[in-house]
């Protein structure tokens, strides 16, 4: 069977970075202790979500595929009843389920702001906001990383000239695992008339909060929050996303979300899974045992140069080039540790890592094994 090929520019592309040893490739080979995964209640590996679908009846009821977007037949009562209870979790009027995180962050940022509005986002912010706000009409600045004087000077040198300014930020950071300073920047939107901040909570709900409701209900601010995104693929174990916020906000992704509008409703099987993932938020001990490995790992690298300080579930040694990040990933590979490499151009040169992902299901001489290694390396 004949196959067109790629033009040759795309092909030089694909060329440079094999050279480069870049080239992404999917890799099936995992090892068995886990410093890699988003699963950090254990949710997906421990099984507890399928036990938890299993004593669902309603689950064999549902059909297999929504049979088209929400406007057109893949709405439901099902999915209807899993966004009230998510508002009501949440502590926001509303809720409106995306197909993922991804869906989520490029459907709200690519049509909230408008042509005569400001989006100031952090450097670091995830590719999914940036690929939205770049969607956008707005006009957008980047301003360095959690640094509040940085987002100030934009500010005060911008709001003259736009109707409204949204400032985009991540409460945990997916590659440093530190958090953003959210009480300046709720702050910071109260002394600036027009101004709305917009949380991505990906990696925070399941991890901060009570019931692992995030670091917005951790910090009191849910409700001075414009929108805040949860995502279930990491945490939750399962799929999907969720934009919560005031019902007029919902009405308007609605409405306007290209995202939502044009994408095939996730099918029942999924929503049902989102519903028991807060289930087992609330009736689990699991952020209780991820929170203790989180302190004890920390307590285990605290002296360790290079690597980022976090209180989440993300830790990153920062090594400084992609050659000794993939060395580094082999050795952990051969004492059957996953822990991935993060290499530019994925983040920025110079900065380049080892990333360790802590669950709640890591046992201390799991922990004690990788910390071995880490000191002969």
């Amino acid at each position: 069977m004949s196959t067109l090929q790629l033009p040759d520019h795309l092909l030089k592309s694909l060329m440079e970075r094999e050279q480069k040893g870049l080239l992404r490739k999917l890799n099936k080979n995992t090892p068995a202790i886990d410093f890699c995964s988003n699963d950090y209640l254990g949710f997906s590996k421990l099984g507890l979500l399928t036990k938890t679908l299993r004593t669902t009846e309603s689950v064999e009821a549902v059909p297999y595929g929504s049979t088209g977007s929400r406007l057109i037949s893949g709405n439901s009562e099902l999915i209807e009843s899993a966004e009230k209870h998510i508002a009501l979790f949440h502590h926001a009027p509303s809720a409106l389920i995306f197909n993922s995180g991804y869906d989520a962050n490029v459907g709200l940022f690519s049509c909230i702001p408008q042509k005569k509005d400001l989006v100031l986002f952090d450097e670091l912010i995830h590719a999914s906001i940036y690929d939205g706000i770049r969607l956008s009409h707005a006009t957008h600045y980047k301003f360095k990383h959690n640094n509040i004087g940085s987002l100030q000077e934009l500010i005060a040198r911008h709001k003259s000239s736009y109707e409204n300014i949204y400032i985009a930020v991540e409460s945990v950071y997916s590659m440093d695992g530190d958090t953003a300073p959210l009480l300046e920047m709720v702050d910071i939107c109260k002394m600036n008339a027009r101004t709305y901040l917009m949380v991505d909570e990906a990696h925070a709900v399941g991890v901060f909060g009570k019931q692992g409701r995030g670091l917005c209900s951790a910090l009191n601010i849910e409700n001075k929050c414009f929108a805040r995104v949860y995502t279930y693929g990491k945490a939750m174990g399962c799929h999907g996303a969720t934009v919560v916020g005031s019902e007029a906000l919902r009405n308007y992704l609605i409405n306007f979300s290209r995202a939502f509008i044009y994408s095939t409703a996730l099918p029942g099987h999924s929503i049902e899974a989102i519903t028991a993932a807060y289930r087992l938020l609330i009736e689990t001990n699991q952020q209780e045992k991820l929170q203790q490995n989180i302190a004890y790992f920390y307590s285990r690298t605290s002296g360790l140069k290079n690597m980022i300080k976090s209180q989440s579930s993300i830790h990153s040694l920062i090594v400084g080039n992609n050659i000794r990040a993939q060395e580094l990933e082999i050795i952990f590979a051969k004492n059957h540790i996953c822990a991935r490499a993060i290499k530019s151009p994925t983040i920025k040169e110079g900065t380049e890592r080892i990333r360790f992902c802590l669950h709640a299901y890591n046992t201390k001489e799991e922990i004690d094994q990788l910390m071995v290694l880490l000191n002969v390396i």
